[in-house]
């Protein structure tokens, strides 16, 4: 099995210009441009979308842009010195400054309504668990100053500076989708004179990223399903959601002039506080990108899923989403899935060892594929009716690794436990296709 130390994939991805699901992350708003992360460097883009700018290039990840008030700076996070520090820079473009060197991570999270000081957060005072809000002016020089909060890690300043909203506690597995447990993110609002504070009202829902506008506290929260946007009545003090969302969840969000700008599924939409419309922004990439050329990469060390052949010739792993097999003694590692667009995961060897059975999601959904050792290219293909339809209590069925039997091969569910069965059959023009309650029908 040492061949498996020479495992090379080839990597041949699209490197034109760029439109469509780009995983634009952590949008930023100003009066005419929108700053975001892509591919771990910060872009800009007009208001109403077109071609994006590049505006940093380090080999390290920069993130989290937060305009100044008046939309002329930009501060974020950067790792220009390999250290995660506080940068600013103009917003057109320019030579980064770094603001913040403390060896422990310092995130950018916001600017005090003059626009003098930056607001940024630092686990350096509670190394352990949680972290504190701070500022530093933006010209540099001079100690950080911690705000008057135990624990905050985000937060959002009232227009007289007096006030601020933000999350007092910290969650351990930030993207545990409807998490109920004891570190659901809550929203405090906090009088920086005495340290009063005034809870948002919710129901042990995952309130996060706050915006405050006027009068009121937008922010992002889970409380009705999936994560959209919503907002406080300080005057009124009641929560009012301001979009509806049956879709994926809201992952990030910025307010700006006249609008608040968030992140959906890799894409940017902005959100009229007038008019309360929605809309997409179409935003086209074009750039040297160095991961979308075709190139080598090696995956010794990211080898998953073994199942070694019933005759100990051969074993068969996935590795970056393809299917390998690698002889025992002697002969060459096949990719028998090639397949770089595609994620081909658990292979499973057939007991005649004849055939690999695999989960794919070619289509779209997760779909179990078992092609023949002689003829990868023929496959059958078997889909499951609910698979990608979640239930109304918001529990989801999930698919487990497949295992053979000498029939059959079979998929174990973790919701109650079920398994699915398909008996082996010869290849036909409409695969079978379970319902819901596991009976099999003849055709999909």
């Amino acid at each position: 099995m040492h061949r498996i130390l020479c495992a090379f994939l080839l990597f041949a991805l699209n490197a034109s210009a760029q439109s469509g699901h780009l995983l634009l992350r952590k949008p930023a708003l100003s009066r005419t441009q929108i700053v975001f992360s892509y591919a771990g460097d910060l872009w800009t883009v007009p208001r109403d979308g077109g071609d994006a700018k590049r505006l940093t290039t380090a080999p390290g990840v920069e993130t989290d842009a937060v305009f100044s008030p008046d939309g002329s700076t930009i501060a974020f996070t950067g790792e220009y010195d390999g250290n995660v520090d506080v940068f600013v820079m103009p917003a057109v473009g320019g030579v980064p400054r770094r603001l913040t060197y403390h060896p422990g991570r310092d995130e950018a999270v916001g600017w005090t309504p003059d626009g003098k000081r930056v607001l940024f957060v630092s686990s350096r005072a509670i190394p352990n668990d949680g972290a504190r809000l701070y500022t530093l002016p933006v010209e540099g020089g001079g100690l950080p100053e911690e705000l008057p909060l135990p624990i905050a890690l985000e937060g959002s300043y009232s227009a007289d500076g007096s006030h601020l909203a933000y999350v007092p506690l910290f969650q351990w597995q930030e993207a545990w989708k409807r998490y109920r447990g004891g570190q659901t993110r809550k929203i405090w609002i906090a009088n920086l004179a005495d340290s009063r504070i005034v809870k948002i009202p919710r129901d042990n829902s995952n309130d996060f990223n706050p915006m405050w506008v006027g009068d009121r506290i937008y922010f992002l929260s889970d409380r009705e399903g999936p994560v959209t946007l919503f907002y406080y009545d300080t005057k009124t003090t009641k929560v009012t959601r301001a979009i509806a969302n049956h879709g994926l969840d809201f992952k990030s969000a910025s307010a700006g002039p006249g609008a608040i700008v968030y992140e959906q599924f890799g894409e940017l939409h902005l959100y009229d506080l007038k008019t309360g419309q929605t809309k997409a922004v179409a935003v086209t990439l074009a750039g040297d990108l160095p991961e979308l050329r075709p190139h080598y990469v090696n995956v010794a060390k990211r080898l998953r899923n073994a199942d070694i052949s019933p005759n100990g010739a051969r074993a068969v792993f996935e590795a970056r989403g393809e299917i390998l097999t690698v002889p025992a003694e002697k002969g060459d590692p096949r990719n028998l899935t090639n397949s770089t667009a595609v994620m081909e995961r658990e292979p499973v060897w057939s007991p005649d060892g004849q055939s690999i059975a695999y989960f794919s999601d070619e289509s779209g959904e997760y779909a179990l594929h078992i092609p023949t050792r002689m003829a990868p290219a023929t496959r059958q293909r078997f889909r499951w009716a609910r698979h990608s339809t979640p239930r109304r209590d918001g529990r989801r069925t999930a698919r487990r690794s497949p295992t053979w039997t000498t029939t059959r091969i079979c998929s174990t569910w973790t919701w109650r436990r079920r398994s699915r069965c398909w008996w082996r059959r010869t290849i036909t023009p409409t695969a079978p296709v379970w319902r819901p309650r596991g009976r099999r029908t003849a055709n999909g």
